[in-house]
């Protein structure tokens, strides 16, 4: 799978998104208070944009009118119809063994570590030699 630079880390700030493009895909990046998650931004039921979702916790219930609020900012859901899915695993809350929306890798990595190019100039090299300078071409 190729890497893919998507934003400098300042861009996307914690409980932030963006969507991206790469390798055709629309990508949605989830910065998770610097843990950076990214899930293919169509979700599974009909298409609808993730990213353009709202970003949730977890509400559970163990008793009628006894409710339980947990994982703040760690749920997306759809726009379209509010089908839900963990923004860690991309595995839905309803049916995670068989309903969940594509994730993929995301880290964040130092500017001097990512490739360069894929474009490279052809280089030569230079001396200098009793005062004049000197190209071996």
């Amino acid at each position: 799978m190729a890497k893919h630079v998507v934003a400098p880390l300042g861009e996307i700030p914690p409980g932030g998104r963006k969507l991206v493009e790469a390798s055709g895909r629309r990508i949605a990046v989830f910065n998770l208070d610097g843990e950076f998650f990214a899930l293919l931004d169509r979700c599974p039921h009909q298409g609808g944009s993730l990213c353009g979702g709202i970003v949730t916790g977890h509400v559970e219930s163990s008793t009628p009118g006894e409710y339980r609020y947990s994982r703040r900012g760690e749920m997306i859901r759809c726009p379209w119809h509010a089908w839900e899915f963990d923004i860690r695993t991309g595995k839905s809350w309803f049916d995670p063994r068989r309903m969940k929306v594509r994730s993929f890798p995301a880290a964040v990595a130092k500017g001097a570590e990512l490739v360069e190019g894929p474009f490279v100039a052809e280089t030569f090299p230079v001396r200098v030699e009793d005062d004049y300078v000197v190209v071996e071409a």
